[in-house]
């Protein structure tokens, strides 16, 4: 606190502004600059001139340092303090207004709830707000929940981009105005694979998306279907415990839109459908098994961002734990176009009913000699000759300007091996680039580690460690069949490929202009 002020200090102040020129507004000083301190501070230090004494105090750290605006003039402070009262009652209004909607709104959605039961949560109501990564960190044990690989918490997805407008459901936001509400609609994607459950929820942005909220678990639903082709009782009932775990992250983030796939595990289990409706009964959850063809196109959409602007075709592939698709994006006459527009240019595709989870499981995935490993090769080799336009892709790759994206945990995992991360870290795979000598180098190197190896590195895990070594055969197989000179690593996939559709079916990406009158058009004369 400071003193009252001496007198003779007083004295001499009133003296300086009677010398002090008419009409001229002097600055304006910290307070604590002309007080009783400093006079106090000068009678005990002789040797210090009184006009030196403020300095002296503020060096000490006895005065506090003079704020930022002390030297405002009487007229902007006041400037100031009205722009204040104004910001502050126009956000009293929002808010107002938001806690005068949200009832409504869950309303809205309880009522929708009762008519339609609990199959569909897309439009489950709730709030919340974190953050996780697709995939789980290394050497996290089997079986639990574990944060994801993919977008880390608040990362924006994208480049995406879209001349499509499509309609939009019933009570969704215009949006040319989706991007200023604070808290626009939330998207979601599940994608229950023969592996692993993933579940992305996501907030559209202006070029891209932004993740709220991410889960995945390894449930190896496929585990045996090659075989018995059945689903095991233990393998549904992993995954019908992680299934009930995105259920309540769907209702708790109140999400509006969703997307809920199954894929090759189910497709190919005679019990398959059983599944589903067991699936619906317990959790709530729709799930929609889906086709490979359709497989294969939201493989493309969720990784086409990541397409070079200069690649006259791209080989793209997503080593699954059932299946594996192959995409040949032919891009010579792309014409400038990329982000979501280049799934338009698919010439051909393939679907292979081989993945990491039923080749391990055919010849081996824990002690994988040479002799085996070659074997397991030669077995994807012989479904890669169905290929489609084969001979035409071999014609594009040699003339240049062709490389491959891949989307998997094995080339993540050769990315991470290659980088020697400590810990698997996505920001560093995602989008990383790697010739075909560091390709053919890692796979070397991960056949020759034995199995206590593979389980002890960060980027594999006891999880993987079986696994792994599949997924380099089928990759080596498609490497023989079409070679590359460069090699992108993509840690996305469906799920991305999934929210970028919705996303574009909604129009979130349409020019203002493009919307309007799409919007406008498409509703007009509708009730």
């Amino acid at each position: 606190m400071s003193g009252p002020a001496a007198p003779a200090d007083g004295q001499a102040a009133r003296a300086d502004a009677a010398k002090r020129p008419k009409g001229r507004r002097p600055r304006r000083r910290n307070k604590s600059a002309s007080n009783g301190e400093a006079a106090a501070f000068a009678a005990d230090h002789p040797s210090v001139r009184p006009s030196d004494a403020s300095r002296k105090l503020r060096e000490s750290g006895s005065e506090p340092v003079p704020a930022i605006g002390d030297a405002i003039s009487k007229k902007g402070l006041k400037a100031g303090r009205r722009r204040r009262r104004k910001a502050k009652g126009q956000s009293s209004e929002h808010n107002s207004a938001q806690s005068n909607a949200r009832p409504a709104a869950q309303g809205d959605a309880a009522a929708r709830k009762a008519a339609h039961g609990t199959q569909n949560v897309s439009r489950a109501t709730g709030a919340q707000e974190d953050m996780a990564l697709f995939q789980r960190p290394a050497g996290f044990p089997a079986g639990k929940a574990r944060e994801a690989r993919l977008p880390a918490l608040g990362d924006s997805i994208g480049s995406a981009q879209t001349g499509r407008r499509g309609r939009p459901p019933s009570g969704q936001l215009d949006p040319v105005r989706r991007f200023s509400e604070p808290d626009g609609p939330l998207y979601a994607a599940l994608d229950l694979g023969t592996n692993n459950c993933r579940l992305l929820i996501a907030r559209p942005q202006e070029r891209g998306f932004r993740v709220v909220d991410a889960y995945s678990r390894i449930v190896r639903l496929g585990e045996g279907v090659g075989a018995r082709r059945r689903l095991s009782p233990e393998a549904m009932d992993r995954a019908v415990e992680a299934l009930a775990n995105c259920h309540r992250k769907l209702e708790e983030r109140g999400v509006e839109r969703s997307r809920l796939i199954a894929t090759e595990a189910c497709r190919a289990a005679e019990n398959g459908a059983e599944f589903i409706d067991r699936v619906r009964r317990e959790t709530g959850l729709a799930l929609e098994i889906v086709n490979r063809e359709t497989e294969a196109r939201l493989a493309v959409a969720g990784c086409v961002s990541l397409v070079d602007q200069q690649a006259e075709g791209v080989i793209l592939f997503d080593i699954g734990g059932g299946s594996s698709e192959i995409v040949w994006l032919d891009l010579r006459n792309r014409c400038g176009a990329r982000g979501y527009a280049l799934t338009r240019f698919i010439r051909s595709w393939a679907s292979l009913p081989v993945g990491v989870v039923n080749l391990a499981e055919r010849h081996g995935g824990v002690d994988v000699t040479p002799q085996v490993f070659e074997a397991m090769v030669d077995d994807v080799s012989d479904h890669l000759a169905s290929f489609h336009l084969a001979d035409d892709l071999s014609a594009a790759i040699s003339g240049g300007g062709v490389h491959m994206l891949g989307t998997s945990g094995t080339v993540t995992t050769l990315a991470g091996v290659h980088f020697g991360l400590k810990r698997y870290d996505r920001r560093r795979v995602d989008g990383a680039w790697l010739d075909d000598v560091q390709v053919t180098t890692m796979i070397d190197r991960l056949r020759d580690m034995p199995y206590e190896e593979r389980v002890e590195n960060p980027c594999i895990g006891a999880d993987r460690a079986d696994l792994v070594l599949a997924g380099c055969a089928i990759l080596e197989a498609i490497r023989r069949r079409w070679s590359c000179p460069r090699l992108r690593v993509a840690d996305r996939g469906l799920r991305e490929g999934i929210l970028t559709e919705l996303m574009a079916a909604d129009g979130v990406w349409a020019r203002p202009s493009q919307a309007r009158r799409g919007w406008k058009g498409r509703y007009r004369g509708k009730s």
